[in-house]
């Protein structure tokens, strides 16, 4: 038998095992990857926020998109317009992804003028429009106990 041939033996098998942990790998690197887009998009809520960037709070949202029951006009409004400086940081996400819909449980600090101010838990419901995550809905929980204010991000 030539080495070419013994060659081929050899790498045939291979191929397929290859191919196999490829295939099994991939949904979880395009889930890790929709998870990734998800939390990309938290976050340019917050930097928006930070830079009090009106525009860049509208873009991160649906038109119909709510914080809690209100519409986000009102909010968009007084974060751009505040003289404070708002940072909300996340930590220790959770994501959850079904095709164009998924969630994001996020706690959170949020620091006023970089002083503590409380914590939480944002909970975002997502849409996939045109290739985007876009802001649906936000609710939240607010507290000043059982908080670890040094918390800043992962």
């Amino acid at each position: 038998m030539s080495v070419a041939r013994k060659l081929e033996q050899l790498h045939a098998p291979l191929s397929g095992v290859l191919l196999t942990a490829f295939l099994a790998l991939s949904p979880m690197a395009i889930a890790q990857s929709s998870e990734q887009e998800i939390l990309d998009a938290v976050t340019v809520l917050f930097d928006a926020m930070r830079s009090k960037d009106a525009e860049a709070l509208r873009d991160a949202f649906l038109p119909e998109g709510r914080l809690g029951t209100e519409s986000t006009e009102g909010w968009i409004s007084s974060v751009s317009s505040s003289e404070a400086y708002l940072d909300e940081v996340t930590f220790d996400e959770t994501v959850l992804i079904d095709d164009n819909v998924a969630m994001a449980w996020t706690p959170y600090n949020l620091f006023v003028n970089n002083e503590f101010h409380h914590c939480g838990i944002d909970l975002f419901s997502f849409r996939k429009v045109d290739g985007q995550w876009k802001i649906l809905q936000i609710d939240d929980t607010r507290r000043t106990e059982g908080c670890d204010p040094e918390r800043r991000g992962n």
